[in-house]
């Protein structure tokens, strides 16, 4: 068993739950945190045969839940040595004049405000020890904008800044801040994308082979088993089919 504790949000599916499976073969002690219940009880179950688990149901846009749940940890799941912000997601894919202000709204609250909430929850506490691990889950959507992207790219970068600025704050505490960046990812985020669509999603991935939820938690887990001087800052990670956000080799598959 490795000692250490680890808080995932968005664990219920995709990159956050691939990422639960690993880390608890591996022995960390995990705080699981989603909006279905149904899908923690499932975790619970499952990856508590392998390890320490702990879940929190709980939205990340709701400031007052997200405090409520972080602040209701058990004893032996109070001091939280890596944070993996990975709750995030993508609502439609329109160009900005025919943009759905919902959608805007939900971008914004979930993968930037949702991010700062759940981070300014467990800082304080990794200040006090000078000790701790934050991991955001970024994009190639914060490094380029691509077209229809437009405000689901500016949460990304505004991700991509807030690590920046994390990064700086927290350095003089002793505290580990990076970021992982992927490309095309086959998970579910396309199918919440174009709400339901599975038609369309599915077509974003023919043609060549993208990576799979398990290939970014085996990166999350090289960037937090590095030695304690050793912190991956920044790190893009794409399909080789991928060159940029609207380059891809098809002739792969």
């Amino acid at each position: 068993m490795i000692d250490k504790t680890v808080l995932i949000t968005g664990a219920t599916s995709g990159i956050g739950r691939a990422t639960a499976i690993l880390f608890a073969v591996k022995g960390f002690n995990l705080i699981l945190c989603g909006r279905r219940q149904e899908r923690l009880d499932v975790l619970q179950t499952e990856l508590g045969k392998k390890t320490n688990v702990h879940t929190l149901n709980f939205d990340v846009r709701d400031k007052d839940s997200v405090f409520e749940a972080i602040n209701s940890l058990p004893p032996e799941f109070s001091q939280i040595d890596v944070l993996i912000n990975n709750a995030g997601n993508a609502h439609g894919l329109d160009p900005i004049e025919h943009g759905n202000e919902e959608d805007w709204d939900a971008m914004l609250d979930i993968n930037v405000k949702g991010l700062l909430y759940v981070s300014k929850a467990i800082i304080p506490k990794m200040v006090e020890l000078k000790s701790g691990h934050i991991i955001n889950i970024g994009s190639t959507a914060g490094k380029e904008v691509y077209p229809k992207g437009n405000v689901y790219c500016a949460s990304k970068h505004a991700v991509d800044a807030i690590t920046t600025g994390m990064r700086m704050d927290l350095n003089p505490h002793g505290i580990k801040v990076g970021a992982v960046n992927p490309g095309a990812v086959e998970t579910e985020f396309s199918n919440v994308r174009f709400k339901g669509d599975d038609e369309r999603a599915d077509a974003v991935y023919n043609g060549f082979d993208p990576l799979v939820a398990e290939d970014i938690a085996e990166t999350l887990l090289f960037v937090v088993t590095r030695p304690a001087h050793v912190n991956i800052a920044d790190l893009i990670i794409t399909p080789t089919a991928q060159a940029s956000a609207t380059i891809f080799n098809k002739s792969e598959s």
